[in-house]
């Protein structure tokens, strides 16, 4: 299915670009060829509006059907209900799943054109409790971890990321941009040109 802007329910491509990203960070760090099934094992924590995100919603069954291990971080009021049912673990607290040194961090925008003030207290206290600050980057930098910073944008700068995550070295946030130029190039020629005999599509 290629998404048409159905609010908060599936964004199939952004998952695409976001599993290529990971796939290139991979074979980076370990100086090989990238291969189908690469995420093995790799550890993605998603953060922040997952109850309205449909980046979400697409990243965690294409993701952990590509090997990874996916964990969800929110507070109890941004969680969808049912997630029993998802391929993934969930916890209220991001700085004991950082503490685990994750391969990627993936911070959602905060949705707040679907809220009303009832989701949680302030945005100060989002930031504190949920955000990916200054000191939270410091804590990945101090503790050498392989954490690339990803978000799909548009960005809260100053609310569920900082301006010091979003523009680190850790920061995926422009390869993602360019990446999902090519998938969705590569989306609307394998619809288009209708060849189910098209090879599959590569980053390489």
């Amino acid at each position: 299915m290629v998404n048409a802007g159905d609010g908060k329910h599936e964004h199939p491509t952004q998952a695409l670009l976001d599993a290529m990203t990971l796939r290139r960070v991979r074979a980076q760090r370990e100086d090989r060829p990238s291969t189908g099934m690469d995420l093995e094992g790799m550890h993605v924590v998603i953060v922040g509006d997952v109850l309205h995100s449909r980046v979400a919603r697409s990243n965690v069954w294409l993701l952990n059907t590509l090997g990874a291990r996916v964990t969800f971080v929110a507070p109890p009021t941004l969680l969808p209900v049912g997630m029993d049912h998802w391929p993934c673990e969930v916890s209220y607290d991001l700085d004991e799943v950082l503490a685990q040194r994750p391969d990627a961090v993936m911070m959602l925008r905060l949705q707040s054109e679907r809220m009303n003030a009832a989701f949680f207290p302030s945005e100060q206290e989002y930031t504190r409790a949920w955000g990916l600050t200054p000191e939270r980057v410091a804590t990945l930098d101090a503790m050498d971890a392989p954490t690339v910073i990803m978000h799909p944008g548009p960005m809260n700068r100053g609310l569920e990321i900082s301006s010091e995550a979003a523009d680190s070295p850790r920061s995926t946030v422009l390869a993602q941009v360019a990446n999902g130029v090519s998938v969705r190039m590569a989306v609307l020629f394998l619809l288009l040109s209708g060849d189910e005999s098209t090879p599959s599509l590569s980053d390489n």
